[in-house]
Order: C-alpha cells, then sequence, then structure tokens
C-alpha cells in the first residue's frame, strides 16, 4: 500500500508543471529531471526540490542553444557506428587518446557526447566545492539534458533519424510520440541514487546500453511498418491551432508493445543515473552543506544570453542536424 501511494505522490509532483511535448528534448527531459531530485539523500534532496522548478524548466536550455551555437550540437549525440563494426572495442574513452586516434575534427563531427558528459561531471564537482548555488544548479540541470540523450539509443548513430533505412522520422516517434501516449503509466519508483567509482566508465556503459537496443529500434519499427495497414499508420491530430501529422494511436500502441517497455526502461534509467552522478559529484566535493547556501541571481550577461538564445530558438533556424519530424 505505502509504495502505492508514493508512487501516487510521485506522478502527482511529476505533473505539477506544464508539459509541452517536443522530443526527449522537452517534456522527458523535463519529467527525467524533475524526477532524478527524488533519488537524492537527505543532505542534497532538500536544496534540490527548493530549486525543481528551475531544474525543470531549463532542462531544454542545451536544445535551445542549438539554435544559437554550431559547438552545441555534437554534445547531444555520438555516432558510435562510424567507427566500424567493433566501435567500442577502437574507441579510447579517454578524451585525450581519442584525439590522439581519430582527430579532434573527426570527433567533433560524429558526436563527443560521452566527454561531454564526463567534462560536465567535473564541472559540476568544483561547482559543490566551491558552493556556488548558481553553478550547481546550472550545471547539473544541464547535466541531465546530456544523460538523457545518452540513453536515446538513436543518440549513438549515423542513421539518427532512419534516413537511410527509409524510416525518417523515427526519433520524434521513439522519444517524443510514445512517451506522449505512455508515460503516465510508466513506473517511477526508481529507487536512491548510488556512488559511481568510475564516471567516465559508466557513461560508457550507458553509450554501450543504448547502441545495443538500436537494432530493435529500428527492425521492429520497419517490421511493423510492413505489416501494418498503410492507411492506418499516420493521423491528424489538433496541436494549438495546427493540425499535424503524427504516427496514429494505434500504430504507436503496436510498437510501443513490441518495444517491450524498452522506452520507460531508458526513461527511468536516466533518472537513477542522474541523480547518481549529482551525487557522486556532491560526494567528491566533500558533501558540502547545501543548506544554507544563497542563490545569486544570474548576472547581466547570463540574462541577456539567455534572452538571445530564446529569440534565436524561437526563430527556428537551428545548427547541426534535426531530427524532430
Amino acid at each position: 500500500m505505502r509504495n502505492i501511494t508514493v508512487k501516487f505522490l510521485i506522478v502527482l509532483l511529476s505533473l505539477t508543471y506544464t508539459t509541452n511535448i517536443k522530443g526527449w528534448g522537452f517534456w522527458s527531459h523535463k519529467h527525467i529531471n524533475r524526477m532524478a531530485v527524488f533519488t537524492l539523500p537527505p543532505e542534497m534532496i532538500g536544496f534540490y526540490k527548493k530549486h525543481i522548478e528551475y531544474i525543470t524548466n531549463e532542462a531544454v536550455r542545451p536544445d535551445k542553444r542549438r539554435y544559437a551555437i554550431k559547438e552545441e550540437a555534437p554534445r547531444h549525440y555520438i555516432d558510435i557506428d562510424h567507427y566500424g563494426e567493433e566501435p567500442f572495442k577502437i574507441m579510447p574513452k579517454r578524451w585525450k587518446d581519442a584525439v590522439e586516434k581519430f582527430t579532434e575534427d573527426t570527433l567533433q563531427e560524429y558526436g563527443i557526447l560521452p566527454w561531454h558528459l564526463n567534462l560536465m561531471m567535473y564541472k559540476l564537482t568544483d561547482a559543490f566545492k566551491e558552493k556556488n548555488a548558481y553553478r550547481i544548479l546550472k550545471i547539473s540541470t544541464e547535466f541531465g539534458h546530456y544523460m538523457g540523450d545518452a540513453h536515446v539509443p538513436l543518440h549513438t548513430t549515423e542513421n539518427y533519424n532512419g534516413q537511410f533505412t527509409d524510416q525518417k522520422g523515427i526519433h520524434g516517434f521513439w522519444e517524443s510520440r510514445l512517451p506522449e501516449l505512455y508515460a503516465d503509466n510508466y513506473d517511477y519508483l526508481v529507487g536512491r541514487a548510488k556512488y559511481v567509482d568510475k564516471p567516465l566508465a559508466r557513461i560508457w556503459e550507458i553509450i554501450h546500453a543504448s547502441f545495443s537496443a538500436l537494432d530493435s529500434v529500428l527492425t521492429f519499427e520497419k517490421e511493423l511498418h510492413n505489416s501494418f495497414p498503410s492507411d492506418q499508420i499516420y493521423s491528424y491530430e489538433t496541436r494549438g491551432r495546427s493540425n499535424i501529422k503524427t504516427h496514429s494511436q494505434p500504430y504507436s500502441y503496436a510498437y510501443h508493445k513490441k518495444l517491450s517497455g524498452m522506452v520507460e526502461r531508458r526513461l527511468t534509467a536516466s533518472m537513477i543515473d542522474l541523480g547518481s552522478f549529482w551525487f557522486t559529484a556532491w560526494v567528491n566535493a566533500g558533501q558540502p552543506n547545501l543548506d544554507n547556501l544563497s542563490l545569486k541571481e544570474e548576472s547581466e550577461d547570463e540574462k541577456e544570453e539567455k534572452k538571445k538564445m530564446n529569440l534565436l530558438w524561437q526563430a527556428g533556424k537551428i545548427f547541426g542536424r534535426e531530427h524532430s519530424n
């Protein structure tokens, strides 16, 4: 009975903010960040809960930044299959070694997600050491975005939107449409954050797990597409003032069922991994007391940067790959 009550409260808390379905980068990223807060130990959860709306709403900032600077896009993915049939055997795990083997230009071209996550880990640890409340929140929030991306199979491949297999649009289908329809029924009791002994090794484990799921993501959709009545695959739904073409609910249900809980597993794994990395950075920083940290306002430069970024995002010209349709 207690587990049912706790689950209800967690889901209720997760629904107290305005959702905006737009890929694993909007609703789902906000959800991941919000739920990760509830994995934290007593010494941390008070500070994070106090600022949970910021942690939730600013989870989308890295995606918005893709409309402002070209350097942002490669931080969200790694096309690991570009490096051969057994890429995890030949790709060095450390950034310096990878640069020496493949050059930095090549790594930037095909994505730097695992190394960027590792960099964010160092930055978050430093922010805890400095007891800088604003930097702790900003880095924690953006760390959550990249951690979520690392759990998405289609963020690990050159075929990121099914463009090479006649499955264009599968990216948004898997990471947006399915959570939109079924996330209310997922189990968000993911447990407590745990200390990560080797953060970089764990990051690569996450990337490997996502890549291992890629074949099922593509194969199952292809099989379903070939067997489903063609006039029932898509439908039109009203979003705001527009009617949009999207995968139909019967087709979405069939794909979701065929995946056997994969989207739920990757979404909830993001939450516990994120909480664990937050916790690990705090421990590595000496477990500073967070109870009395004062939050300074954003500087004028930071406010201006954020304003400019939002304007560019609204204008809609993205740097790098686009995969939302």
